[in-house]
């Protein structure tokens, strides 16, 4: 399970200079305000609209949030950043909007400067808050209409801006497309894996991330490695091979639906009744829940993330695992957008009690699981540096309290977040894949036996 530090130090090279290669916003002020309104009206529904006058101030969203929690400045209360929308639906759309006009002001451009640090820098949408809310109020979901919002006057971080560009330019991301994915095929080749690609008919389309082409090239191959051993009907696709979606981390919604129908496209040309989404915590959110919205019409087929997947075959007997020993103290971190979003949160545990490791659940595990401060983009914000190493203090805390060795994940976002946080704090745990421990110890079906043994056992004719 090891990561080529040297490519490790590159990538993080490359996100350092994101911000420089960001497209310039052309629009003028006075058009970033209406593109904002007009998106508020756009996305703003009924329900959200009771949400928002539904807040009886308690604060325990505050005592939620990792952001806050760390850092105890009122300015990251969740609650808080979704203002901007309250004061525009006050305003424009109420019953009662002629009379809050008289004293609910405006949206100006310094707000939206000052918001653009609320909902991107300070916020995952790992939905905490949204848990705790005893009105019920999912500030998440509208924090992600402030994104969209804000994105739709070239107002979103720099980073995002750019990754968001490239996506939507080539179809690509930090340089890797549709060549660069066929290239990372015939290397996985050159290992002895025997890899599907492009197949006409396929049960199931196997999707990948950037992350793991450029750095974890080990998930990929387990990916792999387990399929092939579990006799599964699955292909890659050169055209519809990447789960990450920077139209929906940055909120453009354009980019957003473009990716999504990329994948869709893939998934109907082979006639996939499953498309498993990787080690990727946003690619899932923004695959099985949010697609079918832009799509207007329920998806052909289904989507697991990949610990759903293999949590399932264990439940059945085809995945069989080795016995590891209790002397492996593990615990395990959930990526908020599969265990809090989607509550899929039992399979990863399942897995790793199959392989009899000594697991060690931390406090607020699960669904109520503390938020790494890396989500929904905020690890390639560089000025959102230092908030976010304060969002880990969180997690160290949450696992040195547990004695466990290492810790084990399923997002190549979270890793990379964990990654960056314990080499700046100087953090001794392990950072383990949970595929890559799975098929490092999954039991391997006997070879069939040779066609002579075969002959000699059914008795030769002649």
């Amino acid at each position: 399970m090891s990561v080529n530090m040297e490519n490790f130090q590159r990538f993080a090279e490359a996100v350092k200079q994101l911000g420089s290669e960001a497209p310039a916003c052309k629009l003028t002020d006075e058009e970033c305000l209406a593109a904002v309104k007009e998106t508020f009206a756009r996305r703003l529904t009924p329900a959200m609209a009771v949400q928002l006058e539904s807040c009886v101030h308690c604060g325990q969203c505050a005592e939620a949030c990792h952001y806050y929690v760390e850092t105890g400045d009122p300015k990251y209360t969740p609650i808080r950043k979704l203002d901007l929308l309250k004061r525009f639906y006050r305003r424009e759309m109420s019953p009662l909007r002629w009379l809050h006009r008289l004293y609910t002001r405006d949206i100006t451009l310094d707000d939206l400067s000052q918001w653009q640090e609320l909902v991107f820098d300070s916020c995952t949408e790992c939905a905490r808050c949204s848990m705790v809310c005893p009105m019920g109020i999912n500030i998440a979901e509208m924090v992600l209409v402030n994104r969209q919002a804000l994105a739709a006057a070239h107002l979103i971080p720099p980073e995002l801006r750019t990754m968001a560009q490239e996506q939507a330019d080539n179809a690509s991301l930090f340089g890797v497309g549709s060549e660069q994915f066929t290239q990372m095929v015939k290397q996985l080749e050159a290992q002895g894996l025997e890899v599907h690609l492009d197949r006409e008919q396929a049960d199931i389309l196997l999707l990948t991330s950037v992350v793991d082409i450029l750095l974890f090239n080990d998930v990929l191959a387990a990916s792999v490695k387990l399929l092939n051993l579990l006799e599964k009907s699955w292909t890659f696709s050169s055209e519809g091979f990447e789960a990450a979606n920077f139209g929906f981390l940055s909120g453009v919604e354009s980019v957003q639906k473009a990716a999504t129908e990329r994948v869709i496209r893939a998934a109907r040309a082979c006639g996939a009744k499953v498309v498993i989404v990787p080690e990727c915590g946003h690619a899932y959110p923004s695959l099985r829940w949010e697609a079918a919205n832009l799509e207007g019409e329920p998806l052909p087929f289904e989507v697991l993330a990949i610990s759903e997947f293999l949590g399932r075959e264990l439940k059945v007997g085809n995945l069989k695992l080795k016995k590891i020993g209790r002397q492996k103290k593990v615990s395990f971190h959930d990526p908020c957008k599969v265990s809090r979003h989607s509550g899929a949160d039992r399979d990863p545990r399942e897995l790793l009690r199959a392989l009899d490791v000594d697991f060690r659940e931390p406090e607020s595990g699960g669904i109520m699981n503390w938020c790494c401060g890396g989500g929904a983009g905020v690890f390639l914000i560089n000025r959102a540096a230092d908030l976010r190493q304060a969002a880990f203090r969180r997690k160290m805390k949450q696992f040195d309290a547990t004695g466990a060795d290492s810790v084990v994940l399923s997002c190549g976002s979270c890793r990379l977040n964990f990654m960056v946080g314990a080499q700046r704090a100087n953090w001794d745990k392990g950072i383990e894949s949970l595929v890559e421990l799975v098929a490092a110890n999954v039991v391997e079906k006997s070879p069939p036996a040779d066609r002579g043994s075969a002959i000699q056992t059914n008795g030769d004719p002649s």
